[in-house]
């Protein structure tokens, strides 16, 4: 499995891991908030993922404190370049205050959320 870690000047602020999972898949796994500030930590490895093929992406967001309208347009963006390709964007184990965003815009309304990796991985319903 190919893993990257992306970092910034200040590490401490959002830090995503991203590897190939079995079924075509990525698993991101963003530790830290999102805003404006990271959302381009985000970006890059969504982007990535794509430009490789791999239509389906796993967020795995229990470690994501925070989330901000920018980091939420970057998975929006993410998510209509991967139905594009016949492929969608799972959002898993949210956090409250996260969840609360997508909530209050409807985001919500247009991913596929899962309480667990385990429902979001490709081949385990």
């Amino acid at each position: 499995m190919d893993r990257q870690h992306i970092g910034s000047a200040q590490p401490a602020r959002l830090r995503v891991e991203a590897r190939a999972v079995a079924g075509g898949a990525e698993l991101l796994v963003p530790v830290g908030e999102l805003d404006h500030h990271t959302a381009e930590l985000l970006r890059a490895p969504l982007d990535a993922a794509l430009d490789a093929g791999r239509a389906r992406l796993v967020v795995d967001c229990a470690e994501l404190g925070f989330c901000d309208s920018t980091g939420l347009n970057v998975l929006l963006a993410a998510r209509l370049r991967a139905e594009a390709a016949d492929g969608g964007v799972h959002l898993v184990a949210m956090r409250p205050a996260v969840a609360r965003v997508f909530r209050i815009t409807g985001a919500e309304a247009v991913f596929t959320v899962h309480e667990t990796l385990a429902t979001a991985l490709p081949g385990s319903g």
